[in-house]
């Protein structure tokens, strides 16, 4: 087996070829839906795309972690503080502080997990 037949196929989607974020992930009433396009040992890079009315609840990562909104709106408390985030802005989880997600309305995001 090859090593690109191996590879998830949203990572084997993006090998080599330009895609739409946006377009590699889709809503599910009711849910949060996550894709891992990339699993490394020294971090992740996940879409999520969140129904309105869905969170994450209050939790820590040992690691730094980069938000990218994609699409939509959403609510991102860090460390105690709430900060409303939209398409096109970024914001960086620090490794250890507590964190929270929840969707407004419907929206999705790239999520990069740095592990060094």
């Amino acid at each position: 087996m090859t090593e690109q037949a191996k590879r998830p196929s949203v990572l084997a989607a993006c090998v080599a070829v330009p895609q739409s974020l946006d377009g590699l992930i889709e809503y599910a009433a009711d849910s949060i839906v996550s894709k891992t396009i990339l699993d490394k040992p020294v971090g992740t890079i996940t879409l999520f795309a969140f129904d309105a009315g869905q969170r994450l609840s209050e939790h820590t990562a040992p690691y730094d972690a980069v938000v990218q909104v994609i699409e939509g709106r959403g609510r991102l408390t860090i460390g105690g503080a709430t900060v409303t985030v939209e398409a096109g802005q970024v914001v960086i989880m620090p490794g250890s502080v507590p964190h929270a997600v929840a969707a407004e309305e419907r929206f999705k995001m790239l999520l990069t997990m740095i592990r060094a």
